[in-house]
Order: structure tokens, then C-alpha cells, then sequence
């Protein structure tokens, strides 16, 4: 029972060694895996990135060519027009028309920022992306066959370790077995002792005649007691060194074990992972650079847009607009005093009874004036008012109650 209990035990330390192993093994895959998804999902992201910046670069292109029609044909527009063939000559240009040619620079600038943005996601973005895509790639495979060695030499270590450890198993059941033998020829030594030690005198007058027999017994059961005492030593040696040589391995097998769980695994992943964020890190700086330039140049252009927008002058408009028509709104010439039938008088008489009539009509004509004077600066003070309540309020508020207000903006 003793020693199937034990080839029992020797069974389980067996498979449970068995089991342990084939859970790393398990593992060992399992890691090879998930660095597999790790590549995939990276080269999904990358292949999304390039197909929405391809995409975006279609729509920036075509919204650089739609501005660009826009601006010509209204361009075209204005080089047909009077204004702009009269004032073009010396630029001397109404700041209400400098306003609507700086609209039409502006979306012709707009039309070749975007165009350029799309040039530069089609040969720089992208291509960089295919580029990282590829290194990542690469850096799998290299980094899964060196995983590939690294997990060979685990398996070889662990086989190393369960045939010393079988080693080991056998020699101590011989140490085990010639120990027992060792300990029975010393029981049946000391009973054959024992036994002669009790005939004692009464077989004192037989002694002469068994006194051969019983050297003989005895010399044999010397023998095989040192012969059992020899091979129980020999296979005590054998243990000792089999354990030893198990102990060590075991030691560097868990030593080797956890260098690479610790060390090996966290090597092998920044290989796969070697240059992507600083790849991607480059690639995603160029894309903000140029959208942060596209920014730079719209407002760059706006705010041109806005100095001629401050810059609207209505008096100097009216001056640039009578001198361009200088014909049409110059002065006559002055009616001269044609007398009549060779009357000589040429100035107004003031005599009696006229110079009372000329009196009231020249104070009914100041009073006039007077009243006249005092509407005139009201009305130019509430027109004044009001249109700095409108610029105040329109520029602003009612723009953001447009925009606002949009069907686009309030989905």
C-alpha cells in the first residue's frame, strides 16, 4: 500500500508539473496573440486615418475649386463695370468698393490655403501614415520571432528541469528502497544474534560440533549486510547529486522564468512599440501645423478685410465720387445782370417806401433761418444717434441672432 501510495504521489507531482508547464505554454501563445490584435488595431487606425484625410482632402479640394469660381465670376462681374473701369485707373478706389474687392482677395486666398491643405494631406500626411503603418508591421514580425526564440529556450529549460526532476524522483526511490533492504539484513542480524545469544550453555556441549556452521551464517550475513551498507551508500550519492543537480536547475529555471515575465515581456512589447508615438506624434504636428496656418492666413485676411470694413469714409466717398463725374456736378457759370433797354442800375434800392418791405422780409428770413438751424442739428443729432446704436448693436448681436437662428446651427 506504502508503495503505491507513493508511485500514487510521484503521479501527481508529475502532472501537476505538467499542468503548470502547459498553462505558461498556454500563456506563451496567448501573448503572441494579443500583440497580434495590438498590431491590428494600430494598422485599423492608420488605414482609418488615411482614408478620412483622403476623403477631407477630396472636400478641401473641392471647396478650393467652388471659391475659386465664385471669386472669378463675380470678378468678372467687375471688370465689365463702369466704376471699376473709371476708378481703376489711378486706384483711387470708394472704401465701399475696396470692401467688395478685399471679399473676393480673401475667398481667392481662402481657394488656395485649401487647396494647398489638401496637397499637403494627400504627399505628406498620408504618405507618412503608410509609412508608420509599414514600421509597425515590420517591428511585429521582428519583435515575434525573437518572442519565438525566447519562449523555445523557456520550453527547453522547463524540459531540462522535468527530466533532472525525474532523475531526481528515480535515484531517491533506489536511495529509498536499498535503505529499507539495508534496514532488514540489520533486523535479521540482530534476531540470528539474539537467537544465538539464548541457546547459550544449554547448547554449550554441541558447540564443538556447530561451531562451522555457525561462522559460516555469520560471515554471510556480514556480507550481505555490507553489501547492502555499499549499495544503499552508492544510491544515497546518487540522490544527493540528483537532487542537487534538481535543486540548481530549479533555481534557474524560475530565475530564467521570471526574467522573462519581469524583464523579457516588457522588452518585447517596446520593440512592437518602438518609434509609433513619436511616428504618429510627427505626423499628427505636421496636420495641426498646417491646419493652424490655414487659420493664420483667414485671419491674417480678415483682419485686412476688417481695417477697410473701419476704414468706410461716406465724405470721402462723395469727394472721390463728384470728382470722377467733375463735369456733371462742377458749378455753371454765373447768370449775369443782363439791363434792360439801357437801365443802369445794377444793385438792390433801398429807398423809401421799398426799404421797409426789405426790412421785414430780412428778419422774417433770419427767423427762418434760425428755425431752420436748430431742426437741422436735432435731426443730425438723433440720426447720429441712431447709427451708432445700429453698428453697436446690428454688428454684433444681430449677426449672432442670424447665425444663431440658422437651421444648420440649431441642428
Amino acid at each position: 500500500m506504502s508503495s503505491q501510495a507513493k508511485v500514487k504521489k510521484d503521479k501527481e507531482i508529475i502532472a501537476e508539473y505538467e499542468t503548470q508547464v502547459k498553462e505558461i505554454r498556454n500563456q506563451l501563445v496567448e501573448q503572441f496573440r494579443c500583440l497580434e490584435q495590438q498590431s491590428e488595431s494600430r494598422l485599423q487606425l492608420l488605414q482609418d486615418l488615411q482614408e478620412f484625410l483622403r476623403r477631407k482632402a477630396e472636400l478641401q479640394l473641392e471647396y478650393s475649386k467652388g471659391l475659386d469660381k465664385l471669386a472669378d465670376r463675380y470678378s468678372a462681374k467687375i471688370r465689365t463695370s463702369r466704376e471699376h473701369q473709371h476708378f481703376k485707373k489711378d486706384q483711387n478706389l470708394l472704401s465701399t468698393v475696396n470692401c467688395w474687392y478685399l471679399v473676393l482677395n480673401q475667398t481667392r486666398r481662402e481657394s488656395r490655403d485649401h487647396a494647398t491643405l489638401s496637397e499637403i494631406y494627400n504627399n505628406n500626411v498620408i504618405v507618412r501614415l503608410t509609412h508608420v503603418g509599414e514600421d509597425v508591421l515590420r517591428l511585429f514580425k521582428k519583435s515575434k520571432d525573437i518572442g519565438v526564440q525566447m519562449h523555445e529556450e523557456l520550453v527547453k529549460v522547463t524540459n531540462e528541469l522535468y527530466t533532472v526532476m525525474k532523475t531526481y524522483h528515480m535515484y531517491h526511490n533506489e536511495s529509498l528502497s536499498a535503505e529499507n533492504k539495508l534496514k532488514e539484513a540489520e533486523k535479521q542480524e540482530e534476531k540470528h544474534t539474539g537467537k544465538g545469544n539464548d541457546i547459550g550453555a544449554g547448547l554449550l556441549r554441541h558447540a564443538q560440533d556447530e561451531r562451522p556452521q555457525r561462522r559460516s551464517s555469520v560471515k554471510k550475513m556480514e556480507k550481505l549486510k555490507e553489501k547492502r551498507q555499499a549499495k544503499y551508500s552508492e544510491n544515497k550519492l546518487k540522490c544527493t547529486k540528483a537532487r542537487n543537480d534538481y535543486l540548481l536547475n530549479l533555481a534557474a529555471t524560475n530565475a530564467i522564468v521570471a526574467k522573462y515575465y519581469i524583464h523579457d515581456v516588457s522588452d518585447m512589447i517596446d520593440s512592437c512599440d518602438l518609434g509609433y508615438h513619436a511616428s504618429l506624434g510627427r505626423t499628427m504636428r505636421t496636420y495641426l501645423s498646417a491646419e493652424y496656418s490655414l487659420e493664420t492666413s483667414r485671419h491674417e485676411g480678415l483682419d485686412l478685410l476688417e481695417g477697410a470694413v473701419d476704414s468706410l469714409d461716406i465724405r470721402g466717398d462723395k469727394l472721390k465720387f463728384m470728382d470722377s463725374h467733375s463735369q456733371m456736378f462742377c458749378p455753371p457759370a454765373r447768370f449775369d445782370y443782363q439791363p434792360h433797354m439801357g437801365d443802369e442800375v445794377c444793385q438792390v434800392s433801398a429807398q423809401q417806401p421799398v426799404q421797409t418791405e426789405l426790412l421785414m422780409r430780412y428778419h422774417q428770413l433770419q427767423s427762418r433761418l434760425a428755425t431752420l438751424k436748430i431742426e437741422n442739428e436735432e435731426v443730425s443729432k438723433e440720426h447720429l444717434g441712431y447709427c451708432t446704436f445700429h453698428c453697436q448693436s446690428n454688428g454684433k448681436s444681430t449677426v449672432t441672432s442670424l447665425f444663431l437662428s440658422c437651421p444648420g446651427h440649431i441642428k
